[in-house]
């Protein structure tokens, strides 16, 4: 079992900046990859970023150059850095944790971009 926590979420102007961070706990050792997705209302969950064991991180082009996802192996929390951010990026987000057996998903935090 994995249990993921998020934090940072909140209201930020257009052009801002916000980090999201998600902490992980139980069976860290399984893991293959972590990752941030975000689901509007009425919309299917879309990958964000991810980044695999091994370093290797990819992202989704609407936030390429604008989001930086990274993990700290110390604390077991990965981090999902978020600048020049757009109306559009509002959503909740969702830390994810993927083994060879399971998806595991944090509650969510929500992420509003507003003037």
């Amino acid at each position: 079992q994995v249990q993921l926590v998020e934090s940072g979420g909140g209201l930020v102007q257009p052009g801002g900046s916000l980090r999201l961070s998600c902490a992980a706990s139980g069976s860290i050792f399984s893991i293959n990859a972590m990752g941030w997705y975000r689901q509007a209302p009425g919309k299917q969950r879309e990958l964000v970023a991810r980044i695999f064991r091994g370093g290797t991180t990819n992202y989704a082009d609407s936030v390429k150059g604008r989001f930086t996802i990274s993990r700290d192996g110390a604390s077991n929390t990965m981090y999902l850095q978020m600048s020049s951010l757009k109306p559009e990026d509002t959503t909740v987000y969702y830390c994810n944790a993927v083994n060879q057996v399971y998806d595991y998903w944090g509650q969510g935090t929500q992420v509003t971009v507003s003037s």
